[in-house]
Order: structure tokens, then sequence, then C-alpha cells
């Protein structure tokens, strides 16, 4: 069929058509990033000759196996640093001037990709006549591996490959998501986890202004970047564990990645993360949108009720822990601070798995989600803040409403063998599918999620912190868990005292 053929800026794009949608797949946004290019910002795609298959998926970012990460269907058979490439959704290559969402996958910035069959856009485009778009970037060392303070300024912005590569997809899309049928004044990105937490980036990163209009952040906020200093400790790490020299960090282009990722690999988690370089982010995002960088981007917050407990679930370090390891753990991770945790959120009981997963949940998630929308709120700039509490049967219900669970409602694609497997299959997911499905669709058309299907919907302020809570019975609450908020609050003004 001659309209699913594309013109795009570089070439010729042959897409395919499937149950009324089109779709072009393993579309190259930029020149794939090896050799002299590892480390470096993304460079402008080579143009082609004649017409490009764009059936298939592309290769995916390199990285290793998680089995947090094969629960959730993460397809990893073929992974390749030629990774920079993006996929679309339509009902039409036509001129009619569609919503586009942009959609940037999680993993904690070390797996993940855009060809996910949780990531399918059929629903969104058939249901919500809205173009998608998803996107792989570099993940990982070979995304976040800050060596600007050791190498100079030839790699000034490697800290934040990942982000600049979300910004040139991000590029790609205004200059030819028309030819798609997408309108390139009404792109909204959205992302969930390391996705959320790349939106909360982009929302202060100075490149990414006005690429986008509107924002929507799952389980991610704008409060996860590492200082310079931070960042630049971590690459100092990892070049001992590599043997590698500072001052020949050339030697650093011509490894073989799976070297590269196995040395990566026995660093903390989220130790490569974006960067406040001082160059492609001169200052942290939360500080930019104090000021106003994101005052114009109508905004979607939200979090999952139980979000760390697959976590915990998949970590060998709680199966059959005793009181003397849960303390260690608590020390692990909250340090000095385990004694104002006890008599803040304890009550002084126990310390416990169910007490570790609701702090990290309030630490990791919910409480910048808050700060976010505050922010946002401040500078006028419209949010609406969610929270998704339908709990999952699986595992005897241990993980409850936990993170990642909301991605097959939002999507509308509960039928992947992966989802059923992560959600279960009782007939009243529909519903709530349908539901958030049409929110999400209605906030990228016009910057409101309000549907006919649920209650109204108000906007977030500081006043009523009104909140829609995703269930059986969806409903919004005014200021959801206001004591655990008051809590962290004092518990915070402790810490800084």
């Amino acid at each position: 069929m001659s309209n699913l053929i594309v013109e795009s800026t570089y070439g010729k794009l042959q897409g395919e058509q499937v149950n009324g949608v089109c779709s072009w797949k393993g579309i190259p946004f930029a020149k794939p990033p090896v050799g002299p290019l590892r480390f470096r910002a993304p460079e402008l795609p080579d143009s082609w000759e004649g017409t490009r298959d764009a059936t298939s998926f592309s290769a995916v970012a390199p990285q290793t196996r998680r089995d947090i990460m094969e629960f959730f269907g993460n397809d990893i058979s073929n992974v390749s640093e030629d990774c920079l490439y993006l996929n679309v959704w339509s009902p039409a290559a036509d001129d009619k001037k569609r919503p586009v969402m942009v959609w940037i996958h999680g993993g904690a910035f070390l797996a993940g990709s855009g060809s996910s069959n949780w990531y399918d856009g059929t629903s969104f485009a058939n249901q919500g006549d809205v173009v998608v778009v998803t996107i792989n970037y570099r993940l990982g060392v070979l995304g976040f591996l800050h060596l600007g303070e050791i190498g100079g300024a030839d790699y000034a912005t490697s800290g934040n490959c990942g982000i600049l590569d979300q910004v040139a997809a991000l590029q790609w899309v205004q200059e030819n998501i028309s030819k798609f049928g997408g309108d390139p004044n009404n792109v909204t990105i959205f992302g969930e986890s390391a996705g959320a937490m790349s939106v909360g980036t982009l929302l202060g990163f100075p490149s990414a202004q006005g690429l986008f209009h509107k924002a929507i952040l799952q389980s991610g906020a704008a409060a996860s970047v590492h200082t310079a200093e931070t960042a630049t400790k971590v690459a100092g790490h990892l070049l001992t564990a590599l043997q590698v020299e500072p001052t020949n960090l050339s030697k650093l282009e011509e490894m073989p990645v799976e070297q590269l990722l196995q040395a990566a690999d026995l660093l903390p988690a989220m130790s490569l993360q974006p960067v406040i370089d001082g160059v492609s982010l001169p200052k942290h995002p939360e500080e930019a949108i104090a000021e106003g960088s994101a005052k114009d981007v109508t905004s979607l917050i939200g979090t999952n009720k139980d979000e760390f407990t697959i976590f915990t679930h998949f970590d060998p370090e709680w199966k059959d822990a005793d009181d003397a390891k849960i303390k260690a753990i608590f020390d692990k991770t909250f340090g000095q601070l385990v004694p104002l945790i006890s008599q803040h959120f304890a009550a002084n009981v126990p310390l416990g798995q169910e007490l570790f997963n609701k702090l990290v949940t309030i630490t990791v998630f919910t409480h910048p989600a808050r700060k976010l929308a505050e922010l946002q709120a401040k500078q006028g700039a419209p949010v609406w803040m969610y929270r998704f509490d339908w709990e999952t049967p699986v595992f005897n219900g241990a993980l409850k409403a936990t993170h990642a669970l909301e991605i097959p409602f939002v999507w509308n694609n509960l039928d992947d063998e992966n989802t059923i497997n992560f959600t279960g299959n009782s007939p009243d997911r529909q519903l709530l599918a349908s539901q958030m499905h049409q929110a999400w669709i209605n906030f990228a058309r016009n910057g409101d999620p309000n549907t006919t299907d649920l209650q109204e919907w108000p906007a977030y302020d500081l006043n009523n912190r009104s909140t829609m809570i995703f269930n059986r019975d969806s409903s919004v609450e005014n200021d959801p868990n206001r004591m655990e908020r008051i809590m962290w609050e004092q518990a915070a003004m402790l810490m800084k005292s």
C-alpha cells in the first residue's frame, strides 16, 4: 500500500498495516554510537537511497539479563550498540494532525527497550486516534558514565548520553512526525520508572525545551540525578575494575561491550543515572523546574501504592532474613536515619520487610512525585495527580499494587502472556484499563485527563491535593496518605537540623 511508504528527512520507509493500524519499526534517529562515538553525544543519522524496510524492530541497547526484567518479558535476544532506533504506530500516514505520545521505557537506566510487547501502540492508535512513538536510548555504562572530570571536554556530556539520545529522538519527532499523521505541536512525553525519571530530567534539560508540550510521569519524578562529584567517584570505581588508567580513556572505546557491562554490574543499584554535568544539564532538574523551566508543560504525575514490593520479592537478601539481617538491610539503606524512621513510621515496632517497602516507596517514588507536582503547581502549570491502588492476585497477593503494574492498564495491553503472569486474568481488569487508557488519551489530546467514565478529577493544588485513586472503583481523594506526608516532612526537617 502506497500510504505505508513514508518519506522521512533521511529517506523512504516501508511500514506495514496490522489490525487497521500502520506501523514503522527500527527507524534510525541517530548514527550508531560505536567506536569513537561511544560516550559521545548522538549525531544525526545518515541518509539512505531507495526504500528502507521498517517492518522489524531494531536491536536493543546492550544490557545484561535481570530476573525482574525477564519476569516483565524483556527480550534481549538481539542486542547491539547500534541501537538508536524508534518505532511509530499511527492510524494513517496522512495530513491529519493527531496527538503524539512519545514513550520512554524504564529499567533502572540499565535495561529495557522500546520494542517490548507491553508498549505496542495499536490500542492508542485504534481507540484514541493517537500517534505513538517508542524509543531506545543508551543504557548503563554506555549511557550514563560521567567521564567529564577525568577526560575533559571530549567527554563533557558522557554522563548524559542516554538523555541526549532521548532529545535526539524528540528532535526527529519534530522534523518527521507530520509525515506519519502526527502533530509536532502536540507532543506528550510519557514514561515509567527510569523512563519517568528521564521525563523529569527532560523538564529541566535545556536542549529539550520546546520539543514537547505535555508530560506524564509514572512512578518517577525529577529527583534521580547525580552530582558531578558522585558520578566521578562511580566512574573511578569502574575504571579501577576495568584496569583503565584515567590518562588512557580511549581504551574504553575499544573494549568489548560485554567487558564494560560486566564491570558495571558490580556497581550498586542506580549508580548510573543522569548527571548534573554543568554542560548538558547545568543544574538539578528540580532547581530548574522551580525557576520555571517547565512552566508551559502540563503534567500528569503518579505512583503506585506499593511500589517496592516487587523488588524485595525478587531480592534474595530478603529470603528468610532474621532480625539481624533485616537491621543490616535497614542500616545499609537508611544509615543514621533508622532511629528516626523507627520513631516516626514504625511506632517503635520491629523493623520488617513491609515497613522497608513502605519507606522506600515514600523515599524513591511518592515524595519526589509530590515535590514535582508542588513545584509545577507553584509555577501555575496545570498538574494532575493519581495513585494506582489495584492489587494483583499473583504470588498470593504478595506484590499488592506494585511497581510497573499500571503499565498494561495504561496501554490497554492486558492479553499479552507476560502481562497475565503479572496481573492475573480476572475480567475486572478491563474496566480499569479502559478508564486509564482513555484518561491518558484525553490528556494527550487536550491536556486534561477527565473522562465520562470517571468522577470529576480536579487539577492538583496545594490546598486540596486532589488525587485520582485508580482501583476497581476509582475515585478522587484529597491529600491521600496525609499523615505519612506530614510525618515524612517532619522527619525531613529533623534530618536537616
